[in-house]
């Protein structure tokens, strides 16, 4: 049976993949996700005949719902939809973080403009707000002093209503970079740096960071998988902090990494073992 990989865009993720599927002999099919519909009780032409499927959305909400469908079809999703559902929420997956004991960054939840303004004194300044869905870095604020929280809060309260949940982290003082680990099948497979660039104290990849080999020492090993058996996942990327204070802190968990930036920067093929490892759970 072929695997499936469904799509909305094609990144240089994507384009890796499909490389290494047919370089590998591993029969696959590639289908963007826009082109078809799906009958909820029952398996489409398309995917009558797979029996896993590797999510690439570029689209969260895409890839939480159709992971929904695939498991009540009977097929095999990664991410699965437990995953998704909990990584793809920041508030949900601290939540299991917290649950696993593991470490991450002090959080307060608001529901109002006039909470979110009060929760500030206990979180203090700097801070961090961000969307409870999102990637890229793209709505997360650095607020500053009241002033700027007045500002910043006043414009969500005109947005949807997903950011109009006030998810506000203390800010971290890092040395100017975080860590993001690959993690496959229970498996640590890369570790980078993400540095900032100049002026800036983002490090996403997507905003101008640039990537460094990190070394994985025991410590930050065992975070990181515990960050990933509290969400469940299966093929996710890890964002680490590290904390002068408090040494490392788990910030986020990726349910569909991006990855060009940790083979660019360790050389390591994450495609090959992504599709070795969907390979060993067809075998299953």
């Amino acid at each position: 049976m072929p695997l499936g990989i469904f799509y909305d865009q094609i990144r240089f993720e994507e384009k890796e993949l499909f490389k290494t599927a047919e370089n590998l002999s591993v029969p696959f099919k590639r289908l963007n996700i826009d082109e078809f519909f799906f009958t909820l009780n029952e398996r489409g032409v398309e995917i009558r005949d797979i029996d896993v499927v590797l999510l690439r959305c570029v689209s969260y909400f895409k890839s939480l719902h159709f992971s929904s469908y695939l498991e009540g079809v009977g097929i095999k999703s990664v991410s699965s939809f437990k995953t998704l559902q909990t990584a793809g929420n920041k508030l949900f997956a601290s939540m299991e973080l917290i649950k696993k004991g593991v470490k991450t960054p002090k959080t307060v939840l608001s529901f109002s403009y006039q909470s979110a303004l009060n929760s500030l004194s206990k979180i203090g300044y700097p801070a961090v707000l961000k969307p409870v869905v999102g990637s890229w870095g793209r709505l997360i604020s650095l607020i500053g002093d009241k002033y700027s929280a007045e500002a910043i809060l006043e414009d969500r309260q005109y947005m949807s209503p997903l950011y109009q949940i006030y998810y506000i982290q203390e800010y971290v003082e890092k040395p100017g970079r975080d860590i993001r680990v690959t993690v496959i099948g229970g498996e640590i497979v890369s570790a980078i740096y993400r540095i900032s660039p100049p002026d800036q104290w983002k490090t996403n990849i997507a905003l101008g960071g640039r990537s460094e080999k990190a070394e994985v020492n025991s410590e930050l090993a065992e975070i990181v998988l515990r960050a990933v058996e509290a969400v469940g996942g299966e093929f996710v990327g890890v964002d680490v902090l590290e904390s002068p204070r408090e040494g490392y802190l788990v910030n986020e968990v990726n349910p569909t990494p991006e990855f060009r930036g940790s083979m660019e920067a360790t050389g390591i093929n994450i495609p090959e073992k992504v599709i070795k490892y969907l390979v060993s759970l067809m075998k299953r």
